[in-house]
């Protein structure tokens, strides 16, 4: 069984983050969001891009977590989240995952969305954002759209997600 280490992005890693995304996605589109995000200065925060690497260095998975905001109030949207299809569930994705979570709390943060796969993201503790009162700008499977609070003894705002321009919606 591979290990994966998870840390931080560096400037290095630009170029293989890229390679990732296009290979796990049929599209650009995910590649283009990141370098729309990695631009924006309301968006991005830096330490929130995650990597992981096998034991030779070998980039395999990547976690990203901007800011977006629920009615106003600081949140973070987890997405894209990739992994080479090379090494698809063998826990690139979970450790990139994890440890974007776990940097988002040591920041302070609090509330992750991130609109999914209902049978993947419950394990790392989402759960659907209307239990929350929180609702994506545009149609999608409730079961899709989830939320997580990172310290539940701070509240979570309600109300509607405002995603940075690059999303497009």
């Amino acid at each position: 069984m591979t290990t994966w280490t998870a840390r931080p992005e560096t400037t290095d890693d630009i170029a293989a983050i890229r390679d990732i995304n296009l290979a796990a996605f049929p599209t650009s589109e995910e590649a283009d969001l990141i370098d729309a995000l990695r631009t924006d200065p309301k968006a991005w925060i830096d330490g929130l891009s995650l990597v992981t690497e096998g034991s030779d260095g070998t980039l395999a998975g990547h976690a990203l977590l901007t800011r977006c905001h629920v009615d106003g109030a600081p949140a973070l949207a987890l997405a894209p989240c990739a992994v080479l299809p090379s090494v698809q569930r063998t826990g690139a994705g979970s450790a990139a995952i994890r440890a974007a979570l776990d940097a988002a709390r040591s920041l302070g943060e609090n509330l992750v969305l991130v609109l999914g796969h209902p049978e993947y993201y419950p394990r790392f503790g989402f759960t659907p954002a209307s239990r929350f009162g929180i609702r994506a700008p545009f149609d999608v499977p409730d079961e899709a759209m989830m939320a997580m609070a990172l310290d539940d003894t701070r509240p979570v705002p309600t109300g509607t997600i405002q995603y940075p321009a690059a999303f497009g919606v």
